[in-house]
């Protein structure tokens, strides 16, 4: 019984001195203030375990293809190299004032390419890494997956001209898109007033 009060008391004393050191504010949550040591593996052991078990059972397409890989190359250069770094980008703004850093993936991953597709995807809480689900399909995705594969192998020139290429490829698309789109716009225009002054005529 003796026991039993003991250890109710002494749960007691932990709410109560966890409530108070929230309420207190004394965690400091700056960006620029280091985690201790404690905290950062603590951090890092629930990331790694929580990233990997809900990776189980993904299966990755072929990450081969040139098509895909280049794709990734696009959505890499637009979207993550600001963070994750580049074969030609050593340090960044936005990356200097991150806490916990992003990862440097122009250096090989530790992650499997089911990880990464999860963790592109769903993102990681309180990290600065996004959910790109929400914005992306799968397919493009799988596209980061490939480009992460190569990447750590590419040259700053390989790097650049790969993601430009894509990129040119996507703008040419996106113009003939137009170009038809407004063509279209500009036929049916012609025949409406071709119409109008015929029956202009016919009165």
């Amino acid at each position: 019984m003796r026991l039993l009060v003991t250890a109710l008391l002494v749960a007691t004393a932990l709410v109560i001195s966890a409530i108070a050191f929230v309420y207190a504010g004394l965690f400091n949550v700056a960006a620029d203030a280091p985690h201790s040591a404690l905290t950062f593996t603590v951090m890092e052991a629930i990331r790694s375990h929580s990233i990997a078990t809900r990776a189980q059972g993904i299966q990755p397409p072929t990450l081969d293809e040139p098509a895909l890989i280049a794709a990734g190359a696009e959505h890499y250069a637009a979207m993550c190299s600001g963070c994750h770094l580049a074969p030609d980008k050593i340090d960044s703004e936005i990356r200097a004032g991150l806490n916990p850093k992003p990862p440097d993936l122009t250096k090989n991953s530790r992650m499997s390419p089911a990880e990464e597709f999860w963790v592109i995807k769903h993102g990681i809480k309180m990290s600065g890494m996004p959910a790109w689900g929400k914005t992306h399909d799968d397919s493009s995705i799988w596209g980061l997956v490939a480009f992460l594969q190569k990447l750590p192998d590419l040259t700053p020139a390989q790097y650049q001209a790969l993601a430009e290429t894509e990129g040119e490829s996507h703008h040419l698309r996106s113009h003939n898109q137009h170009d038809h789109t407004g063509a279209t716009k500009n036929s049916r225009h012609t025949e409406e007033t071709q119409r109008e002054d015929h029956h202009h005529h016919e009165q």
